[in-house]
């Protein structure tokens, strides 16, 4: 049976949320000098690429952008490292979709080995469906969905192309 797939966002929607989300990042951090955007691989790469390209164009900030990849089966089974030193620094992790907090749950555990100034949390979509205690600081679009529909980001060339929902 094939999956019904209703779009959400298209690519233009999408450029419209990711350049708000960048101006909250820079109102939310413009007492800062610098911010590391760490995407959580794939999508999440993707989006804080996209976003510290916009922070670049319309802010004075200097930005870093980083990358963390996690196993999502077993988030514990690897040692989740960076490295730069990411002591005193404020921080944005940053991900495609927010479904029950879990990736971005571990992605914040390894971030809190260093003494940040801050860390917030954007995401592209946030789901509401949370079983972990993450909270989005910045988000693109909300969605209300039922545990069995999915949000699917279509991705290609570092290109954020459009968002689906399936069933």
């Amino acid at each position: 049976m094939k999956k019904k797939k209703l779009l959400i966002l298209d690519k233009e929607k999408i450029a419209h949320k990711l350049r708000r989300m960048a101006f909250e990042i820079w109102e939310l951090n413009a007492n800062e000098d610098a911010i590391t955007l760490v995407g959580v691989e794939k999508g999440g790469k993707t989006v804080a690429d996209v976003l510290g390209g916009i922070l670049q164009e319309i802010s004075p900030l200097k930005i870093e952008v980083l990358s963390v990849s996690i196993n999502k089966r077993n988030p514990l089974n690897h040692a989740l490292t960076f490295e730069d030193n990411l002591t005193d620094r404020a921080v944005v992790i940053v991900d495609d979709v927010a479904n029950s907090g879990k990736t971005l749950a571990y992605s914040l555990h390894a971030l809190l080995s260093y003494d940040l100034r801050k860390v917030m949390v954007a995401v592209l979509v946030d789901r509401k469906h949370k079983s972990f205690p993450i909270a989005c600081d910045i988000v693109g679009q909300t969605l209300a969905t039922t545990i069995q529909e999915h949000i699917e980001v279509e991705i290609s060339d570092k290109s954020i192309n459009a968002v689906y929902l399936t069933e």
